[in-house]
């Protein structure tokens, strides 16, 4: 039995931009970078993957995801796209039983939602993970509505911060490190099933009041915004409600 702890960080559309073969609802979120830890079954560390991504669907990185991750447009521009990353992932994972371990939920709908995307082979990817971060957030006590971010999680522990944050390579070995310290076969894994459907009942969609928005920024900084630092704004609002940067 093999545990692969892996992280992502993702990319998506400018507003401002038109992407002639984007589908922004199919794949919203574009990866961009693949890290992850590999432990054998007595959680001893393995190997280790770290792949950036050149987007094929959204071209333009988002100023927010680069002021947050580090990762540029020219950095990704060389690097390979999303199917041959993938075939690298697999064979990194390897043949053993597996259970992937996340931080979040999020990684593991994009990992699916990604591969689907570009029609790939989805069987080659486990379904069951556990996702460590509510174990954790009750193993400190955390309020169940509150889950525990990553980096807090990190202090808690006292593991030293020896790497930044927002990289998926280093946020994975955050999440192993935590792994190590926490997990016990009691833990129940989960069945990630990407194509249920929910019955939800059906809501008036909401529109996001721009000008409103703006206006507030333009009072809590006493100036008038730039169009960019609108676009910048919209998107951090947008990808906020989403939950994906919660660590």
């Amino acid at each position: 039995m093999h545990y692969i702890i892996f992280d992502l960080e993702f990319n998506q559309c400018l507003p401002s931009i038109h992407y002639s073969n984007a589908k922004p609802s199919q794949c919203p979120f574009e990866i961009i970078q693949i890290g992850a830890i590999k432990l054998d079954s007595n959680y001893n560390t393995v190997s280790t993957f770290s792949r950036y991504v050149k987007p094929t669907i959204y071209t333009e990185i988002s100023p927010f995801i680069t002021e947050l991750t580090g990762i540029t447009k020219e950095q990704l521009l060389p690097e390979a796209p999303f199917f041959k990353i993938f075939n690298s992932f697999i064979k990194f994972i390897g043949s053993k039983d597996y259970i992937f371990c996340v931080w979040g939920t999020a990684d593991m709908k994009e990992l699916f939602r990604n591969t689907s995307y570009h029609n790939l082979n989805l069987d080659f990817l486990s379904k069951r993970y556990l996702n460590l971060q509510p174990f954790v957030s009750m193993h400190l006590k955390r309020p169940a509505n509150k889950l525990i971010k990553l980096e807090h999680a990190v202090e808690s522990f006292n593991i030293s911060k020896i790497y930044p944050f927002h990289n998926a390579l280093y946020d994975a070995y955050y999440t192993a490190e935590l792994f190590k310290k926490t997990y016990n076969p009691s833990m129940q894994t989960s069945i990630y099933e990407p194509n249920e459907v929910k019955s939800q009942l059906r809501q008036k969609r909401k529109v996001i009041d721009r000008e409103r928005l703006f206006i507030q920024f333009e009072k809590m900084y006493a100036r008038e915004i730039t169009k960019e630092e609108q676009e910048m704004i919209l998107l951090a609002y947008k990808m906020g409600k989403t939950n994906q940067f919660l660590k």
